[in-house]
């Protein structure tokens, strides 16, 4: 997992909704999970969780939002990519309490991915700075099993969530009406996605957010570049700071995330 991934076991489309197109990574039978890549991109680590999930019986919809697909997570370009992101105003990354306008594109994408792989609904997944997409798609009928891994905006208040208050309410209503849960993992150590920012989605969602913490020490101590030196902490449960071995914490968490996926998408 140190070279690029050249991504040619996925079908790669453009895709045209709400009058812009994307690239969207496309693989997989069964019922859709989105799968929305971490900062800086879709890596070699975010590939191989996709295709965990796509051998779990999944379609994957991996929407390119950010960095060179398939590129593998060096400084210098991982660096530039989270300079642009940042002031980008899809992603507003510095702004607490509204979410982020790229969400009402990937709402969108979970509709035309349930329209095309069928099932009860969707999956989706978010992770570091797309950490909170997940819970805002929810406003998306189609999506039914939202999990939000190491969610980091706003970036500049550890304690906020970037969701607006009425979409949250909303969220929340929709997770008691129809019995649904949140799923989300952090570090204990993450110096990004704090333990007061699980305490502020426990208060905006109550016993439906389901938060998972994992020892620092779980963590894979040999990430790629852009996470040793630029991330500097315990962050990426899932790619990463995964450690890809039987028992250890993160491949456990990768587990109950896939059985979310099928408890929710196939009943």
């Amino acid at each position: 997992m140190t070279q690029d991934d050249p991504l040619d076991d996925f079908t790669r489309r453009a895709v045209t909704l709400l009058d812009a197109t994307k690239t969207v990574l496309v693989s997989g039978t069964g019922p859709a999970v989105v799968v929305m890549a971490e900062m800086p991109g879709i890596s070699p680590h975010v590939a191989r969780f996709a295709r965990w999930v796509r051998e779990a019986g999944f379609t994957v919809y991996l929407p390119s939002l950010f960095g060179r697909d398939g590129a593998f997570p060096e400084v210098t370009e991982g660096a530039k990519v989270l300079e642009r992101a940042c002031v980008s105003a899809e992603f507003r990354a510095f702004a607490a309490n509204a979410s982020s306008p790229v969400t009402q594109w990937l709402r969108a994408l979970a509709r035309l991915a349930h329209q095309e792989s069928g099932g009860p609904g969707v999956g989706a997944i978010g992770m570091c700075f797309t950490g909170n997409f997940a819970l805002s798609m929810m406003l998306e009928q189609s999506v039914l099993a939202p999990v939000l891994c190491q969610p980091s905006l706003p970036l500049k208040d550890l304690a906020a969530i970037q969701i607006a208050p009425d979409e949250a309410a909303q969220v929340r209503a929709r997770l008691e009406r129809e019995d649904l849960t949140v799923l989300a993992y952090r570090f204990e150590g993450d110096r990004f996605c704090t333990a007061q920012r699980f305490a502020a989605y426990a208060e905006a969602l109550g016993p439906r957010f389901e938060p998972k913490v994992l020892p620092t020490d779980a963590a894979n101590p040999s990430p790629p570049p852009f996470f040793k030196h630029v991330v500097g902490c315990a962050h990426s449960v899932v790619t990463a700071h995964l450690i890809d071995r039987a028992g250890e914490p993160t491949v456990s968490a990768r587990d109950e995330i896939l059985a979310f996926f099928s408890r929710r998408l196939r009943p």
